[in-house]
């Protein structure tokens, strides 16, 4: 996807919440107040557009503190790149979820 595509409103809170350093589903979902319903379809978009990856953790980690295993989600080169043209399109995303490097200055 070329950075100069425009995402939906969803789709860039989700990047910035993974930037933000909330990392699977729940988390995203806690942070932005998006249902389910909306979260994990848009997330299966942006990977399939290859602006986030994910990975399954271990079992054995999920099991040592009983619960269900997590996917874990990472933006991409080229979803961080897009993340800072809908940062332009978006003024308020940042305020709405500060990105670690606000939350250090």
């Amino acid at each position: 996807m070329a950075s100069e595509t425009k995402l939906s409103h969803t789709a860039a809170i989700i990047l910035q919440a993974l930037d933000a350093g909330f990392v699977y589903g729940f988390s995203i979902m806690e942070m932005t107040g998006l249902p389910s319903g909306t979260v994990y379809p848009a997330m299966r978009r942006l990977e399939r557009d290859e602006l986030i990856r994910s990975q399954w953790e271990r079992q054995s980690i999920a099991d040592a503190e009983q619960r269900p295993a997590r996917k874990y989600y990472k933006l991409t080169a080229a979803g961080k790149t897009t993340l800072q043209v809908s940062r332009k399109r978006y003024p308020l995303l940042e305020r709405m979820v500060p990105s670690e490097e606000a939350k250090s200055v």
